[in-house]
């Protein structure tokens, strides 16, 4: 097993076939950091498959069915799993056979449950949420890089609390948005930011309908985020 260590600025892995990016419906389900996660693997061209652990929870949080459709319409693929009675883990283990992946996602959403789950007898640090914030806290300190049975490799990464795209350039963030794609370049001005300037083909989607209002609120709040070069 090959362990991965890292300084500031935090690469987590690399000559990755895909990312597995895990949520949960505890800690509290944020499509904000989901789509901080999809822009920037997006922007990387790697291919991305969206993953909600704990669904033997979901019962109580039905909203989330309405949130991940927003996901599934766009073309994400969505896997349904429990780490806890391994529920939808055949699709799960079909998915990571074959290929180098990595699991990512906020503190507290169980990865390191579904590598226990996936390889018994590995025995992954797992704590439960904290009492007082609700987030979780960081088991996994290093990425690990594990040997799948089905002859895939998977990487579990670190546990991210803060996961910004400040190395990610302005002009570019509206390409890390894949339901954006068939209206980028429609707009009047060459230069459009999709903010409020007239005539952005955007903005119009938005209205429209094609494209979702909480997408569109996801990239005003990451423009906010990004740099200026």
């Amino acid at each position: 097993m090959r362990h991965i260590r890292y300084e500031g600025l935090k690469p987590i892995a690399a000559n990755l076939d895909r990312v597995f990016v895990i949520t949960s419906p505890e800690p509290a389900f944020s499509s904000r950091i989901l789509d901080r996660y999809l822009v920037a693997i997006e922007l990387a061209k790697i291919e991305v498959v969206i993953v909600l652990n704990k669904t033997d929870r979901l019962e109580d949080y039905p909203e989330l069915e309405n949130s991940l459709q927003i996901y599934i319409d766009m073309g994400y693929p969505v896997l349904l799993v429990s780490a806890l009675n391994q529920d939808g883990f055949e699709h799960f283990k079909d998915a990571l056979a074959s290929n180098t992946s990595v699991l990512v996602g906020q503190s507290g959403v169980g990865k390191s449950s579904l590598v226990n789950a996936l390889l018994p007898g590995v025995d992954t640090s797992v704590s439960a949420l904290s009492e007082n914030s609700g987030l979780g806290t960081h088991t996994t300190t290093v990425s690990k890089l594990y040997h799948l049975p089905s002859g895939g490799r998977l990487i579990d990464s670190p546990g991210i609390r803060e996961f910004t795209l400040g190395h990610i350039d302005k002009s570019e963030l509206s390409f890390g948005f894949r339901d954006f794609s068939p209206f980028l370049g429609q707009c009047k001005f060459r230069d459009c930011k999709h903010i409020s300037e007239p005539g952005c083909a955007i903005i119009s989607a938005v209205a429209s309908k094609l494209i979702h209002p909480q997408r569109y609120e996801s990239y005003l709040k990451l423009f906010e985020d990004t740099d200026e070069i």
